[in-house]
């Protein structure tokens, strides 16, 4: 039998493209395994859920395969945690997508829709496909984005974003057509994005590295 990886535990529930988060690690020098088994991912020093696609689905998925639990202990546990893109909206409280979805709860907070149309009747392409650029509204010099230049493109693909229910917890906003909404959050022990790192080139891999740096080592 083999035994648990340690280091960062890469979060598999079947709903994202885990290997490029993978690669993105393996590039930036840190020891990350794709494990769905709750044991080690209790044992890893550090975690990231990953995801795309629909709320409802993934928390459908999470659930079936008993990681809802162990996501919240390991949160609770104070150890570093990290979400992205569908990763982060799971950590919320929940999401209007296709009706109202409860979340993990581990950040209050609501998941809206980009809306269709401006307030001035212009027709808005949703979902956000590309590059954007990220503000930040903190100080972000003891945060996994301190290596990262205020007003720096990352690449998004979503129709939805989080709105939490404390500001202070918004490290970055982004602004879509006029909507300006938090691209990133930090908040206890959680550092999560909407934005991917992992295909945001260089910028994305050295966020992966400060993470690790910050909050992992």
């Amino acid at each position: 039998m083999s035994k648990c990886p340690r280091k960062i535990a890469i979060i598999d529930y079947k709903s994202s493209n885990l290997f490029s988060v993978q690669n993105a690690c393996d590039y930036g020098g840190l020891d990350a395994t794709i494990t769905s088994d709750k044991k080690c991912i209790k044992a890893a020093d550090a975690a990231i859920l990953p995801g795309v696609g629909a709320f409802a689905d993934a928390m459908k998925k999470l659930k079936k395969l008993d990681l809802i639990e162990p996501i919240k202990a390991f949160i609770h546990s104070g150890k570093p945690f990290m979400g992205v893109c569908l990763g982060l909206q799971l950590l919320f409280t929940e999401s209007e997508e296709f009706g109202l979805c409860k979340g993990l709860n581990m950040i209050q907070g609501q998941v809206r829709k980009f809306p269709l149309q401006s307030e001035d009747g212009k027709k808005i392409k949703v979902p956000q496909i590309g590059w954007n650029k990220i503000t930040k509204t903190n100080d972000s010099d003891g945060s996994p984005l301190k290596n990262v230049v205020d007003g720096a493109f990352m690449y998004f693909v979503h129709s939805y974003y989080v709105e939490p229910a404390d500001n202070t917890c918004i490290l970055t906003k982004t602004n879509y057509e006029g909507i300006e909404y938090c691209s990133s959050v930090l908040y206890e022990n959680i550092f999560a994005t909407q934005f991917h790192p992992e295909k945001s080139a260089q910028n994305g891999v050295e966020i992966y590295q400060a993470w690790a740096e910050t909050f992992v080592s």
